[in-house]
């Protein structure tokens, strides 16, 4: 008897398990369906629009860019990918600048006007002319110390016209003046002066014409115009014996006026 309770237990309790397992079968069966209607309904919905990406490729982006803390945002499909190209700067040359000037002729007015008024020699003289010059120029300065001023100062104005790059050039304009003043003509002599002091500004016999040509001005009454060369000595030649003339003679003048 204890046998047949035991086989009726075991009947029963694998009806109860069976009846379950129908029932759970029948749920997933239906499950399975509203699944697959569900699907078909959003293939029709989406059906001509693009194929969104897998899911796993989303779900691996989603950590990393969590993980690092990045706010960019996910590439585009539609974006073309970029190439980073290092450029090098070209090692050239600078071009050149033109620096060509055309050259035009000045006119012949102001050429004529811009020459000197004497014709300076083609060559220099050798050294046997130059002994003769120099004994030239000494006999002119000889005729001037023993009287004959007319020689003399024809003789140094013609050695300074055919020779006026000889360094005794200016010193023999500078002693024909002196002649000239020494015979009252004054107005000669201050043409003579101006020539020696335009012609050879650095002469050693320049100082000595401004201070003889101030003198010839103010023997022709012409005051102002040596006041203003005793002035223009002073500031050109400051400290020079000269200097400390031409303030004494502007002193004396103006105690005349």
């Amino acid at each position: 008897m204890s046998a047949a309770l035991c086989a009726c237990a075991t009947d029963q309790v694998s009806r109860a398990e069976h009846t379950e397992l129908l029932a759970s079968v029948r749920a997933l069966r239906a499950e399975n369906a509203r699944i697959e209607a569900r699907l078909e309904s959003m293939e029709a919905a989406l059906k001509g629009t693009p194929t969104p990406r897998p899911a796993a490729a989303s779900s691996k982006a989603a950590p990393a860019s969590a993980s690092s803390g990045s706010t960019a945002t996910a590439p585009r499909d539609d974006v073309p990918a970029l190439t980073v190209v290092k450029l090098k700067p070209k090692k050239e040359v600078a071009p050149k600048l033109s620096t060509e000037v055309e050259v035009v002729e000045p006119p012949v007015a102001i050429v004529d006007e811009l020459a000197p008024a004497v014709e300076l020699p083609a060559d220099p003289p050798d050294a046997t002319e130059n002994a003769f010059l120099e004994q030239q120029y000494l006999q002119g300065v000889d005729a001037l110390k023993t009287g004959n001023a007319a020689g003399g100062i024809a003789q140094l104005q013609q050695f300074a016209r055919e020779w006026p790059k000889h360094p005794r050039a200016d010193n023999a304009l500078y002693y024909a003046a002196i002649g000239l003043m020494s015979a009252r003509e004054f107005k000669d002599a201050e043409t003579v002066l101006e020539q020696a002091i335009r012609q050879y500004p650095a002469g050693d016999a320049t100082l000595d014409s401004m201070m003889k040509l101030a003198e010839c001005r103010s023997r022709l009454n012409r005051q102002a115009d040596a006041r203003a060369t005793w002035e223009k000595i002073v500031a050109t030649y400051p400290g020079t014996q000269a200097a400390t003339l031409a303030q004494s003679r502007l002193a004396s003048a103006s105690q005349k006026e």
